[in-house]
């Protein structure tokens, strides 16, 4: 359960670096922080539970149009399916309680996913130390 925590704490960080280089995207609620933790929290949830099946059906899906565009398919879902389950977390976070992050459209939240990973990789790194 502390490894569920320390991974939520870290996509917090994450998620607010992403807020504060993007624009678009701005936290609904206040205090903004716990907005931005609300977030997380789906993301996490979604990322566990949804976002391996959509993997799976998608690449199994696209099979064949990823092999006649040498894998250039493939990466196009992956983005689709990061849009998706950026969506979905956003879209139960500020239904259910009032408190997200809001992503104005499809390339933010390509360009937010690009950041948390980054930002993730970072503070897990030295979090783990």
């Amino acid at each position: 359960m502390s490894r569920f925590f320390s991974r939520w704490f870290v996509m917090t960080i994450a998620a607010a670096v992403m807020v504060a280089l993007l624009p678009g995207m701005r936290p609904i609620g206040e205090p903004k922080l716990l907005a931005i933790a609300v977030f997380a929290l789906f993301l996490a949830l979604v990322n566990a539970w949804l976002k391996p099946a959509m993997h799976v059906v998608s690449q199994v899906l696209a099979l064949p149009f990823s092999i006649a565009t040498f894998g250039v398919f493939a990466i196009l879902t992956a983005l689709v399916v990061n849009w998706l389950c950026m969506e979905l977390a956003s879209w139960l976070a500020i239904g259910l309680f009032g408190f997200g992050v809001y992503i104005p459209g499809f390339w933010d939240s390509v360009i937010g996913s690009i950041i948390m990973t980054v930002v993730g990789a970072i503070v897990g790194g030295l979090i783990e130390r």
